[in-house]
């Protein structure tokens, strides 16, 4: 990703990766099929840390509360506010649509991994219940929301507040629909008649005789 920023991400090649990290370009290609999956590696890397990391979470620790450390633990580097030129630049080189591809091929792995450690945490079977994959795929939105405001936030901030603030708004979402009347049952059906139509329906009383 620096090397993209620096120099364009035309203007990179493989064998300029493979000489930055020192070996040669078939050690490259024993990891990597492209320059593209190479900047997207640590999107992976960091999608399996939040895998293991919510697996290590404590027993008793409420789920959204364990996803969120897990989700804040893969990104223990984001603190500290990017300086303007680089964000610049990250915001170029994810623009490419040579890497978009491979962008979502990631988080779609990621999101799948995701759901992984959240069905071992919740007990459940992801083959047969949705629960694991639906939860999995609010956290990636909740994640991709921040990640845009990350993003084009100016002037730039710290990438794990932002993450914060948007799990803690997909956890209040959720607390919310449990609450609301959206999450209890209908109300019963308003009758057909009225307390005055049944009245006139009713047989008048016999008068005086």
């Amino acid at each position: 990703m620096r090397l993209a920023v620096q120099r364009g991400l035309d203007n990179v090649l493989v064998e300029d990766i493979a000489a930055e990290a020192g070996v040669s370009t078939r050690t490259f290609n024993n990891y990597f099929a492209s320059k593209y999956e190479a900047i997207c590696a640590r999107g992976m890397e960091r999608s399996l840390r939040m895998g293991e990391e919510l697996r290590r979470r404590p027993p008793g620790e409420p789920l959204m509360e364990a996803i969120t450390n897990a989700v804040i633990d893969g990104y223990a580097g984001g603190t500290q506010a990017p300086g303007k030129e680089w964000i610049e630049g990250v915001r170029l080189v994810i623009a490419s649509p040579a890497l978009q591809g491979e962008y979502l091929r990631t988080h779609y792995s990621a999101q799948r991994m995701l759901a992984a450690a959240i069905a071992e945490r919740t007990g459940t079977d992801p083959e047969a219940d949705m629960l694991p994959a639906v939860l999995a795929g609010a956290v990636a939105a909740a994640i991709q929301v921040a990640h845009e405001r990350w993003l084009h936030a100016d002037p730039p901030v710290a990438l794990i507040p932002l993450i914060r603030d948007a799990l803690a708004a997909l956890s209040s979402a959720l607390n919310w629909l449990a609450d609301s009347e959206l999450g209890c049952e209908p109300p019963a059906p308003t009758p057909m008649l009225t307390l005055a139509h049944t009245a006139s329906a009713q047989p008048p009383s016999p008068g005086p005789s």
